[in-house]
């Protein structure tokens, strides 16, 4: 298992671990307001990891995302894309450097806080969906409001309850049919699988959106609708995309592209 797979599991592992148990009930009591805050919503300084045994695979200067933003993030298998996201959900913690997400310091929380610091304010969407096949499309996508009282609340908030937005969500990202919601997950096609797994990532309006490689498997006709779907969500909820692929052909659709080499000092030295 190489270093990028590491980074996936440990991506999907730290997801499970929240959503499977409930954590003692470290809270963080720092709830940002979403429409007064000044400060970027991701600031990254001088950021350093590797995994054991391998040399420096992220050596990050500085790097920011501002809110409302759509990034596009590519790079190759390897290059530490998934890792990088696993260190801004908190999954990992970096060996040096500071990750400041909604003016919270990542790297100052125990890992307990780091979970629900995640479940309350980042969505994921991840390359494989990682839906729990056993429930249904509806309690998939309400999950994260069954462990963040704060996305329930916002879902309350905007649509009446947490069933109505679930419902208003998928809907919203062409699964139209009400029958769908009772079905199980593992009866789903890939693209249902992806809409569904978007519309788990975007209740409650979370501040951050990250999707990592979540087109993989579709065409691309399939991949730029999904997008334009995901973008209109995102600008709704007041949501941030940090989107990651290595599919060149969907940077323009951004409001930003950058390549992972262009931050990451540790992959201009690899090279020399």
């Amino acid at each position: 298992m190489d270093a990028n797979d590491n980074a996936g599991n440990l991506i999907h592992l730290g997801a499970l671990r929240f959503f499977a148990s409930r954590l003692a009930p470290t809270r963080v009591h720092h709830q940002p307001d979403r429409f007064h805050m000044t400060q970027a919503l991701i600031e990254l300084s001088d950021l350093g990891f590797s995994w054991p045994g391998h040399p420096p695979l992220l050596d990050i200067p500085a790097f920011r995302l501002e809110r409302g933003e759509t990034l596009f993030l590519k790079g190759p298998s390897g290059s530490g894309k998934t890792t990088l996201l696993g260190l801004l959900g908190g999954v990992q913690k970096p060996d040096r450097g500071s990750i400041r997400l909604l003016g919270q310091e990542l790297t100052q929380l125990s890992a307990g806080a780091r979970d629900h610091f995640r479940v309350d304010h980042t969505g994921y969407i991840f390359q494989q969906f990682n839906l729990l096949p056993f429930l249904s499309v509806r309690e998939n996508v309400e999950l994260p409001c069954h462990f963040s009282k704060l996305r329930a609340e916002r879902a309350k908030q905007r649509h009446g309850s947490v069933d109505k937005a679930a419902a208003t969500l998928l809907a919203h990202l062409g699964l139209k049919d009400e029958n769908i919601l009772g079905r199980r997950a593992d009866s789903l096609s890939i693209g249902q699988q992806q809409r569904v797994a978007a519309a788990r990532a975007l209740i409650g309006q979370p501040e951050l959106v990250i999707a990592d490689e979540p087109t993989s498997a579709l065409d691309y006709d399939a991949r730029e609708n999904f997008i334009r779907l995901l973008f209109a969500e995102c600008r709704e909820a007041g949501s941030s995309l940090l989107f990651v692929s290595h599919d060149q052909s969907l940077a323009p659709l951004f409001d930003h592209n950058l390549s992972l080499a262009e931050l990451n000092r540790a992959a201009t030295l690899s090279e020399v």
